[in-house]
């Protein structure tokens, strides 16, 4: 940690930690979730991006609606159930995705 500044104004600033969720003060539980949660978005972002598939083409082959595709390619990350997705969508997507937990 150092510090930036002098006297009242004084800002601290911590070396990341790799995870940003808990960076910003998440409990460490919930931290690793939401960062599982954001890889596993992006690595269906970037199959659905490097298949060049539309967002209903995506839907059929992983078998969820294209509001969920959509909803995820959007970010809303906390929509997402890891146990559902990180089983079937990766099945049914060749385990073209991956997202894992980061180094302990």
């Amino acid at each position: 940690m150092s510090s930036v500044g002098s006297g009242a104004c004084e800002i601290r600033v911590r070396d990341p930690s790799g995870n940003i969720f808990l960076d910003l003060g998440f409990p460490p539980h919930e931290a690793e979730v939401l960062l599982l949660r954001a890889r596993l978005a992006e690595a269906l972002r970037n199959w659905v991006e490097r298949e060049e598939l539309t967002q209903a083409q995506a839907s059929k082959r992983l078998g969820i609606t294209q509001a969920r595709v959509s909803e995820i390619t959007r970010g809303k990350v906390e929509l997402l159930s890891l146990a559902r997705h990180r089983v079937g969508v990766r099945r049914r997507a060749g385990d073209a995705l991956t997202a894992s937990a980061p180094p302990a």
